[in-house]
This record gives C-alpha cells, structure tokens and sequence, in this order.
C-alpha cells in the first residue's frame, strides 16, 4: 500500500477511535505504532514482519525518548506546580477579591471580577481547564448567593478561563513551541495583548448584558470603603509580582521561559509560606497534583511524537502541500479552511488532542506559504480557546456545570456562552487581520 494512503487511512482510524471516546495518547500510540510496522513490513512489496520489529521498535523508543528529555518540556512541570503552589497560597484568590472590592457596587461587577481573577489566575497558572474549575468554585456559587442570573454567572466564568490557553504562561503554548520548534519566550509574549484584548471583550460583554437586563445582576449592598479597596489591591502583590517576573524577565532577556517558571515557583513557595497561606502538607499535595497532570501531559506529548514521526515517514505532509499549493488558494481562503477545520475539531475533542493531530499536517502547510509560526500559534491557540466553550463539547462549559451541579443546566451556561463566543470571533479576525497585534512584543524582545 502507498505510504500516504495509509496516512489517510491512519487518521481517519485515529478520529474513529477518539469518537470511540479511546484516550488520545493511546490513539495515537496504538494507530501510529500499528501503521509504522505495516510501511515497514511491506517496504520490499512481500510482507516481512520479521524486518519491521527492529525498525518500527526504534522509531517509537527514539521519538520518545528524545522528547521527554527535551529541555523545553521542563517548564510544563514547573508551571503546573506553579498555579497549585498559588492557589493554596491564596496568590490566585487574592487576585479575583481585590477586583470584586473595587468592582462590586457596578452592575455586573462581581462577573467582572470573575473574569479579571480568570485573567489573573492563567496569568500564573497556564491552564484553562484548571482555571475555570478553581474560579468556578469560588465565583460562581458567591454569584448565585447574590441573585445572579445563572447564565451569566457561569458562562462569564466558563468564557474567562479560557484565557488560561492564551495569556502566558500557556501549557499549549509550550507543546505547540516544541513541536514547531519555534521560541517559547515569544509565543508566550505573542499572547500577551491578544489575550488582554480578549479579556476586555468580555467585560464589555457582561456590561452590556447587564445594561440592557438589570434584574440578571443585582448590585451589591456591601459598604466597603476606599481603605478595604487598598487593602485588597495590596494584598494582591504576589499575583502581579510573579506576572511581572515572567513577562518581564523574558521580554528583558533576563531569564528564558524555563528559568521564569523555576524562580517563580520558587518565590510563590516562599511568599506562601512567609505569609502563612502555604503549608507543608499543601506543598505536597502541589507536588502530588503535579506529577499526575504533568504525567498525562508527557503521555500525551510523547504518543503525538511517535505519530508526528509516522507522519513524516508516510510523505503525506508535502503530497498535502503539493496538492495544495497547485490549486492555488488565496492566504485568506487557506486560513479560512485552516480556522473551519479547528473549529469542527474543537467541538468534539479536547485542545492538546487537537494540537497535536493537526500540528504535523497544518505547519508545512503554512511554511509553504511563508507565514509567520509565531503569529500562526497564536491563532492557533485562539481557535482551541474558542472551541473550549463550543458545543456540543466545550470543555470549560462541562467543567463549570460540574461545580454548580443542578444550579445551573448545562443548556443554560451555553445559552449564555453564545454572547461571549461574538468577542472571541471577533478578537480571532483581528488577529488574522493584524498580525502585529501578536508580534509587537515578540520584535522587541532582546
């Protein structure tokens, strides 16, 4: 059989098994492995597996290997243990009160800070599914006590953490960096003023919401003078300390993206523990919850290497881009496609799933065409943000309806995920319009 055929054939196997509800890493393992062994058993036209054992074998142990020794995967780790090392030492919470203080008498204001602590919170932690399910259980219910419409108080925090994908640092960030092979300090600083331009959607969407029906969102009663404001706002240093080291050390070339996570973690351990917030038992129970997200990651991380390879070894990457590149379609019709495809994809699996299924096709593709990587990351990550509260999936959306259980349908939160879905579409065409929006840090970084 042609090896690109068998490509074909080996995609379609690895969609039927995600739609089988078959694990991603074993997906690809299974498909990639499977697939290999068959090129290499009929290399010479008979079928020999006795020849294909060894070679197969050191495909899959190489690519493996190499990538889990990868110095970048090293920050995957540190930041992960940075958002829970955060979050038992209130750095993370800290964040959404000083914002709900300030913002609590304005219409919609607690879902304003909600929003702003989602900010604040994937500003440390890296992670949007994480986020939303930590803010979730702290906004969402003091909401609903308030008399808060459940559309909006779920879907504002459902829609906020997806800034964890696209405000550094980003988890998909990283695996998109290593697989691309492409500066992880500039994509983190590529996402800055896309994902603050995202955050200033949304609260624009809820005040408009709340203009237009003012029932949804009682105004809070609480007397809180200017001293509690400042209290609050100063309390929440050690947020915007860890932001600025991160940001700012990478963008004044001070450290790399890997060092900014060690000293971070560092830091956010200390200040936990000088203030009294962290515990040993807390920090084991960081370093726990680490090990088990990190371990998924890396499975999944090094099963998409196996099939990146298998990829590369069927030639269907550049017979995609011949086919392609004859047919001649302008740049923005190809990312037209490009954007469609996420988009289908994002409604049914999950956002590394995707990355990592399409990555292999989608980059030869787009250097063909001599496009940017680091801006074409960013939109990229932004069309996986999208797809984390799309239905019928929508991650962040399942998250959210976990947490408040029959407080708030399902059908509900998507009710109310449908106005901030407009932002993110229209946030999306600005970065394809305007790919400065995405470079302007990353060209002035030393």
């Amino acid at each position: 059989m042609d090896p690109a055929t068998l490509g074909l054939i080996a995609f379609g196997f690895v969609l039927l098994l995600l739609a089988m509800r078959v694990p991603i890493a074993f997906s690809l393992a299974s498909v990639a492995t499977v697939s290999t062994f068959l090129i290499f058993a009929f290399r010479s036209g008979d079928f020999a597996p006795e020849r294909a054992i060894k070679a197969t074998s050191s495909l899959v142990f190489s690519n493996s290997f190499d990538l889990i020794h990868s110095y970048n995967l090293s920050m995957i780790p540190l930041f992960v243990a940075l958002g829970h090392i955060a979050y038992r030492a209130e750095i993370t919470t800290k964040i959404y009160y000083a914002a709900k203080v300030w913002l609590v008498k304005l219409p919609g204001g607690v879902a304003m800070a909600s929003v702003v602590g989602c900010g604040g919170f994937s500003a440390i932690t890296g992670s949007s599914i994480a986020c939303a399910s930590t803010m979730g259980r702290i906004c969402v219910p003091e909401m609903l006590r308030m008399g808060y419409d459940n559309r909006l108080a779920t879907s504002a925090v459902a829609a906020g953490g997806t800034l964890g994908s696209l405000i550094p640092p980003s988890v998909l960030f990283i695996i998109y960096g290593i697989f691309t092979e492409t500066s992880i300090s500039r994509l983190f600083l590529a996402g800055v003023l896309p994902g603050l331009l995202t955050l200033a959607g949304f609260l624009l969407v809820i005040a408009v919401w709340v203009w237009r029906s003012p029932e949804i969102a009682p105004v809070g009663d609480t007397d809180i003078d200017a001293a509690e404001r400042w209290r609050a706002a100063r309390e929440a240093w050690p947020a915007v300390f860890l932001f600025v080291v991160i940001i700012g050390g990478i963008y004044g070339g001070i450290f790399t993206a890997t060092e900014a996570a060690a000293v971070c973690v560092f830091f956010a351990a200390v200040i936990g523990f000088v203030q009294g917030n962290l515990t040993w038992q807390g920090l084991w129970e960081s370093v726990r919850e680490t090990c088990i997200q990190t371990t998924a990651i890396f499975f999944i991380a090094a099963t998409a290497k196996i099939f990146v390879a298998f990829v590369a070894l069927t030639g269907i990457a550049p017979s995609i881009v011949e086919t392609v590149t004859a047919a001649e379609p302008s740049v923005f019709v190809l990312m037209l496609c490009i954007a469609g495809i996420y988009l289908v994809l994002g409604m049914f699996l999950d956002p590394i799933g995707i990355m990592v299924l399409t990555l292999p096709l989608m980059i030869p593709l787009v250097e063909s065409y001599d496009l940017n990587l680091i801006w074409f990351g960013v939109v990229v990550i932004k069309l996986l943000e999208i797809g984390l509260i799309t239905p019928p999936v929508g991650l962040n959306v399942f998250v959210i309806a976990n947490v408040v259980g029959k407080q708030a349908p399902i059908d509900r939160i998507f009710a109310g995920i449908a106005r901030f879905l407009s932002v993110d579409i229209i946030v999306l065409i600005l970065i394809m319009s305007f790919p400065m929006i995405s470079l302007l840090l990353p060209m002035g970084m030393k």
